[in-house]
């Protein structure tokens, strides 16, 4: 109970004054303070668990999550289905007893081994860290189903990057829980799955395009020498969840929160997800996404609570500078799933010994966006 009130704190710090930009930064965590605060600590080689509430820590509750996460009602959709074999996506990161169901529509759609995690960082602001892309240092991540092992491209795309671009850090990777959520369901899928896992804290629009597409020919140059293909051998999964609406985020447009209040917030979300989330990817839409969500001008300061408001462009970016690089130049989305955390039923998990981090009703909701990506030659 002590770990999942300090979770809820967290969140809240995280979400709701990081919202308006009006968190004060102090002297950055250690990393021993952080490995503190950690579900399972992480060692010197094995990246731990954050987040032991909301997620699966054990394979028996993977496994039943996996099971259960099938049970109607399915979550809303978006015209045919796409085929399994994409190149990216966009999937949630909140609790599985509510986002369970989002995840099982977007992992399965994945095939490839390696998979390059785009994460939120949420407490960037604690780090002071902005306008680079932050690395972990381990060999392996733990998961509920063993060791997710870190991909061999890591090395090489940090030699090829600027080194102003990047930096490696085991604090801010232990800090967070925005790429855990979604690696356990990637290695419950598939055993033999590798990650590259990268965090997105501030950075204007222009820095975050600049970033991924160097990032995006140090990564195809990569592939190439190992005779890797994008969709087969290499795909990249941005995490991300959508609307914050409530007090306590701070986002309250339509009013305190209601019926009226969340079919509003819910058709904002989904005119993004077939707006510039929909379609192919340029550079245009993409800044859209980014501009609807946050002041261009001070990027630090919420316009709509989306938190991947960094991962999310900075990935499409990624993967539209990748593709290039490997002669496929059209980048397409296509919204697959929609949902949030009062639509429907919890997953029954609460007697697997998993639960909520957070309170959720019409006065304080999440949005779950689903979106995939193929790669082709011909518009």
């Amino acid at each position: 109970m002590k770990y999942l009130k300090n979770l809820w704190a967290v969140m809240l710090c995280a979400c709701s004054l990081g919202a308006q930009g009006t968190e004060r930064v102090s002297a950055a965590p250690s990393l021993e303070e952080v490995r503190k605060g950690m579900g399972i600590p992480s060692t010197a080689e094995v990246r731990g668990q954050q987040d032991i509430v909301g997620f699966a820590s054990r394979a028996d509750q993977m496994a039943q999550v996996w099971k259960l996460s099938d049970l109607p009602p399915r979550p809303e959709s978006f015209g045919p289905a796409v085929a399994p074999g994409i190149v990216g996506a966009i999937c949630p990161h909140d609790d599985y007893l509510f986002a369970g169901r989002m995840h099982r529509q977007v992992v399965p759609l994945v095939t490839a081994r390696t998979i390059v995690l785009v994460g939120v960082f949420h407490k960037y602001r604690r780090f002071a860290a902005k306008n680079q892309i932050i690395f972990d240092p381990y060999r392996a991540w733990r998961s509920p189903d063993g060791e997710i092992k870190v991909s061999e491209l890591r090395e090489e795309v940090l030699k090829a990057l600027p080194k102003a671009d990047f930096t490696q850090d085991a604090a801010s990777h232990d800090s967070e829980h925005s790429l855990e959520a979604i690696a356990y369901w990637l290695k419950h899928q598939r055993t033999d799955v590798e990650i590259l896992p990268v965090l997105l804290p501030s950075a204007s629009f222009e820095r975050l395009h600049e970033m991924a597409s160097e990032l995006g020919v140090a990564l195809a140059a990569a592939m190439k020498r190992r005779g890797l293909a994008l969709g087969k051998d290499v795909a990249v999964i941005i995490s991300s969840d959508g609307v914050h609406y409530g007090a306590d985020f701070k986002h309250t447009p339509f009013g305190a929160g209601g019926v009226e209040a969340y079919t509003k917030a819910m058709a904002v979300d989904r005119k993004l997800l077939q707006g510039p989330l929909a379609g192919i990817v340029t550079r245009e839409k993409t800044k859209a996404f980014f501009e609807a969500c946050v002041n261009p001008e001070q990027p630090d300061d919420y316009r709509l609570p989306w938190c991947g408001r960094f991962s999310i462009p900075f990935g499409m970016l990624l993967l539209k500078s990748t593709a290039q690089e490997l002669g496929l130049p059209i980048i397409e989305g296509f919204p697959v799933a929609f949902g949030n955390s009062v639509d429907t039923p919890e997953l029954p998990v609460k007697p697997l010994g998993m639960g909520a981090t957070a309170p959720t009703n019409l006065y304080h909701f999440v949005a779950y966006p689903g979106v995939v990506f193929t790669a082709g030659k011909k518009e």
